[in-house]
């Protein structure tokens, strides 16, 4: 294939699964992290242990200059082919008249502005208007942006109900310049991102309540996104695939 896949928070959880399909898949891959360099170069180190080729750029998706960084060294590794808009947080479980201006201002410029420079970055390198050959991006959306999260974190459900918009938007935007957009909802899925909201029994607690009676894994989530990148999906965009066991 030899075309570069930039997956940002590819180093752990959905991100993580993501590389390593796309590693194996025969996409380049270039991942980007935050903070824990170690489990970001244990990604590289498992794709090309397989034969495949990657690279790990310490890059938050919330500065701009860090992700004109992260472009920028993956412009070294070939043609970028794809992105995958992964890296968000969350944050503690807070009705909205206890959120405060900070929690707000870090939720909306990490999972919202943080995807607009991305998708931005990309298009700029794959659109046939600016001299590209194309490409795929795919958005994480979830399931929480139809829920509302309630009583937990109005302002996560929010941000991804922006994701949404945003996906049908770019997708119209460049559907006559050669690239494809989609966005991806999870739903309850084996991550560390839970523990990382305070949260570290949340899928125990509400697993049973999920239709398929059972949460999903991080492998589930990446398989339909590394189809969306493919010439599988060729006619597909616009399009938000829901991954959440009938939730």
């Amino acid at each position: 294939m030899n075309k570069v896949l930039v997956v940002t928070g590819g180093s752990r959880g959905i991100g993580r699964a993501v590389s390593l399909l796309a590693g194996k898949r025969g996409w380049i891959v270039c991942l980007s992290y935050v903070a824990n360099r170690e489990a970001a170069d244990s990604v590289v180190r498992e794709i090309e242990a397989g034969g495949g080729k990657a690279l790990a750029v310490k890059s938050d998706v919330a500065v701009e200059a860090e992700v004109a960084a992260l472009f920028a060294a993956a412009d070294r590794l070939g043609p970028l082919g794809g992105l995958v808009n992964n890296a968000g947080v969350v944050d503690v479980a807070a009705r909205v008249d206890e959120m405060k201006a900070a929690r707000l201002t870090r939720m909306m410029t990490t999972n919202i502005v943080g995807s607009f420079l991305c998708a931005g970055q990309a298009v700029r390198r794959m659109s046939t208007r600016h001299g590209g050959q194309g490409g795929a991006i795919v958005n994480l959306s979830s399931v929480a942006a139809r829920l509302g999260a309630p009583n937990q974190y109005v302002d996560y459900a929010a941000s991804k109900g922006a994701i949404d918009s945003f996906t049908t938007g770019l997708a119209l935007e460049v559907a006559a310049e050669g690239i494809r957009v989609n966005a991806v909802a999870p739903g309850l899925i084996e991550t560390e991102i839970h523990a990382s909201g305070g949260q570290p029994d949340r899928l125990a607690r509400l697993g049973p309540s999920v239709p398929m009676k059972r949460v999903g894994t991080a492998e589930e989530v990446a398989a339909p996104i590394l189809w969306l990148l493919s010439d599988e999906a060729s006619y597909t965009t616009g399009t938000i695939v829901t991954v959440s066991g009938g939730r």
